[in-house]
């Protein structure tokens, strides 16, 4: 089922998911729901809280990015083959130079800025069975991972851009509270209230 993706300025996308347990209600559908959410909406990578739940989950696959012709082809190869669920997530360490990728959120429809973040991570999780992996990963796994984390630990990535970038894009982000914002999948926006 594909659920509708909550925008910019939802409480939720603000608060620090809690720990999943193997009981959760229906947690295989919910991963599946994410799922057929985030190739209806053509991301890379989807967190729970993006869909509403206030959950430490999030889902990646990063095929789209293998036909980037500026990478080599063993990097195509891993990201055509990297498709993973993360369940309470913690990044043990972040190492290396710091580099610029142009990102952008199903959250935050039609904005996109110069993020920088450490090349190599390593992240201990669980798997959509609860079989726990300590995983070392880097380059554009390692982003996407980052910038999902984010998302459980109630961090947006404009959040990591400069004070003039931010004012420059203050007025995308009133629209998309204010539900302006038209982009081609389902969203769910937080009507601004009057002041």
């Amino acid at each position: 089922m594909i659920l509708p993706i909550v925008g910019y300025g939802d409480p939720v996308l603000r608060k620090k998911g809690v720990d999943v347990n193997q009981n959760h209600p229906n947690l295989k559908e919910v991963i599946a729901n994410m799922y057929e959410t985030m190739y209806n909406a053509y991301g890379v990578g989807l967190a729970a809280p993006q869909v509403g739940l206030s959950i430490r989950l999030f889902i990646i696959d990063t095929s789209p990015f293998s036909d980037d012709e500026d990478l080599s082809k063993e990097e195509q190869e891993q990201l055509k083959d990297f498709k993973k669920t993360f369940i309470n997530a913690v990044i043990l360490k972040e190492e290396g130079e710091e580099w610029g990728f142009n990102e952008g959120c199903l959250s935050i429809p039609d904005v996109r800025e110069d993020v920088y973040r450490q090349e190599r991570i390593t992240i201990e999780y669980y798997d959509e069975d609860f079989n726990k992996h300590t995983d070392v990963y880097d380059g554009l796994i390692a982003r996407v991972i980052q910038h999902e984390y984010d998302h459980i630990e109630g961090i947006l990535f404009t959040d990591k851009i400069s004070s003039l970038k931010k004012t420059l894009i203050k007025k995308k982000l009133q629209n998309i509270m204010e539900g302006k914002t038209r982009p081609d999948y389902k969203m769910k926006f937080v009507a601004k209230k009057g002041r």
